[in-house]
């Protein structure tokens, strides 16, 4: 476990990366005994520093969905980080692929990479533990197509679970569809996803590649935030997790993608 003094050093580390659009080395290099508690208490600290300067929680996004990245990073379960309002794009709108722009903005990129998800917009509050998947179904104003930009302050992504979870869960910003679809009406599991760069198909996956289910996604973090004394609000947005592979994307890119009965977004970086 780290003390207090390394947990805020870790967090101002991570901080000063996100800001300047620089990586640095993996916080499991220098703390080998770093435990995902003293992770999830750095990306506390970060998230406090990025309120300071003005950001606001709109929402939260889980990672670590899909069986082969659990198997990858040695871990049997998710993780999550924090949606700020400096990080939400609309669909088609521009977003520079790079920090190398002076003044670096909030949503600044170091090393991003694009994945198709399924996000939730809440209309009542959720409470754990204790959630089911009838419950989050009722919660749920609508779903929509989206993309995850993830992004690492880690050094190339060499990342364990400690260190993308430090570094809220590795989110860079995200970017909503206009259309947004009563989760009724469409089938989460077998609703499929075709991801397009630059007009060539290069992903392609289903609902079910979120843990069997987005809506299992958000039962996992409804009741996982539940037992650390957290809800979901009425109003958040919940982005449930890929779909398929991520896409490394770089200034010029044109992405595209399309989940059967939900729609389509759309992303361009410059």
């Amino acid at each position: 476990m780290m003390n207090n003094s390394l947990v805020n050093d870790a967090a101002e580390l991570l901080y000063a990366a996100l800001r300047k659009g620089e990586v640095v080395d993996p916080l499991t290099s220098h703390h080998p005994d770093v435990t995902v508690e003293d992770a999830y208490a750095i990306q506390q600290q970060l998230m406090a520093r990025r309120l300071q300067d003005g950001e606001r929680i709109i929402g939260k996004k889980i990672g670590v969905t899909s069986q082969a990245v659990m198997n990858m990073l040695g871990v049997n379960q998710p993780d999550f980080g924090m949606l700020t309002d400096a990080m939400v794009f609309n669909s088609g709108d521009p977003i520079p692929a790079s920090s190398l722009i002076d003044p670096i903005p909030a949503s600044s990129l170091i090393q991003p990479k694009a994945e198709g998800e399924i996000a939730f917009v809440l209309k009542h509050d959720l409470m754990g533990p204790g959630v089911t998947a009838a419950d989050v179904l009722r919660a749920t104003e609508g779903v929509m197509a989206c993309f995850e930009i993830v992004d690492s302050r880690i050094r190339d992504w060499k990342i364990k679970i400690q260190d993308t979870v430090a570094d809220n869960a590795s989110c860079g910003v995200f970017v909503l569809s206009s259309a947004l679809i009563d989760p009724r009406d469409v089938d989460l599991i077998t609703c499929g996803m075709v991801l397009e760069k630059n007009g060539e198909v290069v992903v392609t996956g289903a609902g079910a590649a979120t843990m069997n289910s987005p809506v299992n996604a958000v039962v996992w973090l409804a009741n996982t935030l539940g037992r650390l004394g957290i809800g979901l609000k009425a109003g958040e947005i919940i982005l449930s997790g890929a779909l398929g592979a991520m896409v490394p994307v770089k200034a010029g890119d044109n992405l595209r993608v399309t989940i059967g009965g939900i729609g389509t977004c759309a992303v361009r970086f410059v």
